[in-house]
């Protein structure tokens, strides 16, 4: 390994406020899903806590590992960062279905005297309701990838922890949100019918498209702070531009493609289309069986 880099590494530490909140994500989700299953048993099965474990594990190699400690030195680093915040963690954290096992893996006091009343307040639902919409949800992650990506916005952030930290947390809320749409996590309704997820996704291709274009073809470096960072691994600041631009544009493309595959076997498929429906159903009938505070917690995230 090049001494700059070794530098580089044995200059990070690990970022214990980070850590932390992934690892109380985790436990309050495992724990939750272990009381739900012993009570309903295939309701929510075990992929789906795999893939809410991966997603923070995706999370944590973007913002809390070793990788880090090449963000400001390397934009392919930065780009990587970028896709696992807005492009590889969110939908795998919502096909966890997250809303029932953190409810069940919370103490029932918290539940009951602070979630319950903020679960219940009309402003709270009416504004959830409208950013869960796939138009703003479209729209709000594709200001974030654009807007960050700004000269400005960008320089911003390299030149500043703080501005940094806003960055990677816009990249993941707003990845949040747009998967929303996509992976309809219980108990959030769909805004408009199925079939047009695919166009949703086709279009979010075309801003990352773009950028990656530009980013791999324009031949000047954009964000001049990488002119003056140590060159690393034998990249220049050109070459590092056009490899984040290019790891972008294949990873969008086909991280967009696989759901939209996914979604249009579905709708081709009636049986599993009408398995899909109806699953929200058979989830809410099974909870309101239940007792204590898993039938509380379907109460509290009941749909409008």
């Amino acid at each position: 390994m090049p001494s700059s880099a070794q530098a580089l590494l044995e200059s990070w530490r690990l970022p214990i406020p980070i850590v932390l909140a992934l690892v109380i994500a985790a436990f309050i989700y495992s724990r939750g899903w272990l009381r739900h299953r012993k009570a309903f048993s295939h309701t929510i099965p075990v992929w789906r806590a795999a893939a809410f474990i991966t997603g923070l594990f995706f999370v944590w190699i973007a913002v809390g590992s070793p990788l880090v400690a090449f963000d400001d030195n390397l934009l392919t680093v930065h780009m990587v960062q970028h896709v696992l915040l807005m492009l590889a963690a969110p939908p795998l954290i919502l096909l966890g279905a997250p809303a029932l096992p953190m409810l069940d893996g919370l103490p029932r006091r918290f539940v009951r005297g602070v979630l319950s009343p903020l679960l219940r307040w009309r402003f709270l639902r009416a504004l959830g309701s409208t950013v869960t919409h796939p138009v703003f949800c479209w729209l709000a992650a594709t200001a974030a990838l654009l807007g960050w990506h700004l000269p400005g916005a960008f320089e911003l952030a390299l030149r500043s922890g703080l501005w940094h930290g806003a960055e990677h947390a816009c990249f993941f809320w707003t990845g949040i949100l747009f998967w929303w749409p996509v992976t309809e996590p219980w108990p959030s309704v769909a805004k408009w019918p199925r079939w047009r997820v695919p166009l949703y996704l086709f279009f979010a291709t075309l801003p990352c498209d773009a950028l990656s274009a530009f980013l791999t073809f324009c031949d000047r470096v954009v964000y001049p702070s990488y002119l003056s960072r140590p060159q690393l691994f034998s990249l220049s600041p050109l070459a590092d531009q056009e490899c984040a631009g290019a790891l972008m544009w294949v990873c969008a493309t086909f991280i967009y493609l696989i759901p939209a595959v996914i979604i249009t076997v579905q709708l081709l498929s009636p049986n599993q289309g009408e398995a899909y429906r109806n699953l929200a159903d058979v989830l809410r009938e099974r909870h309101h069986d239940g007792r204590g505070a898993r039938g509380e917690s379907v109460d509290l995230v009941q749909r409008q």
